[in-house]
């Protein structure tokens, strides 16, 4: 692996398990493990948009950047129905959102609960200070690919992707110092996020299931 210490998942789901559960209602809650995360990032962050694909509408959303240096790259988006586009926009949302949590030191990131909540939030928050445990951070690009929306009964949806981590490299937090490994077959990752509309109009994550070396991935 090239940047993950730990990985992004609800343990006590399986991926499979998200595409059938039932839809749970909205709501906007939070969770106790989305404190606030102490640590140092020496890149000089840079504003990206929140989504280059989606209309924001009249959402109040927070802003989310990334430092220069860090670069996640999200192919399709568009499938010509309005919905599973927003489900999209969001879904980039909220990948964007830890990883600002990740890579950029601040009192609060608080785009991280405003995409994610429930299970997912939790995780999501396990995730991000493993990174700060560690006394890492990472650079480089990952590639998000084979994104795919299915809508489920109740109003929920499913969103499968992949990632490619192999352009993505693990950082030194206070040196700076870049660890560059050649990548390999668990750095291509499968993803399952279950999402939920809330009160605001927006698609939430509530849980999300990764595997690596998925084999639906591989290239």
């Amino acid at each position: 692996m090239n940047r993950r210490p730990t990985l992004l998942a609800a343990a006590s789901l399986t991926a499979a398990a998200v595409l059938s559960l039932s839809a749970c209602g909205g709501g906007d809650g939070g969770s106790k493990n989305d404190d606030k995360i102490d640590g140092a990032s020496n890149a000089k962050p840079t504003p990206t948009p929140s989504s280059p694909k989606a209309p924001a509408h009249a959402i109040a959303r927070p802003r989310i950047e990334l430092p220069k240096d860090v670069k996640n790259v999200f192919e399709g988006g568009r499938t010509g129905d309005a919905k599973k586009d927003a489900i999209l926009a969001d879904s980039e949302r909220m990948i964007n959102s830890i990883d600002e949590a990740v890579t950029v030191d601040a009192k609060d990131h608080p785009a991280l609960k405003f995409y994610s909540k429930g299970d997912a939030l939790a995780s999501a928050a396990e995730y991000v200070q493993s990174f700060y445990s560690a006394g890492t951070t990472w650079t480089g690009e990952t590639r998000y690919y084979n994104r795919e929306v299915t809508l489920l009964k109740g109003g929920a949806a499913a969103v499968t992707y992949c990632g490619d981590e192999t352009k993505s490299y693990s950082k030194d937090r206070k040196t700076g110092k870049v660890k560059r490994t050649a990548g390999d077959s668990d750095d291509y990752v499968s993803y399952n996020a279950r999402m939920e509309k809330n009160s605001k109009g927006v698609w939430q994550a509530t849980v999300v299931t990764s595997q690596e070396g998925a084999q639906q991935c591989q290239p």
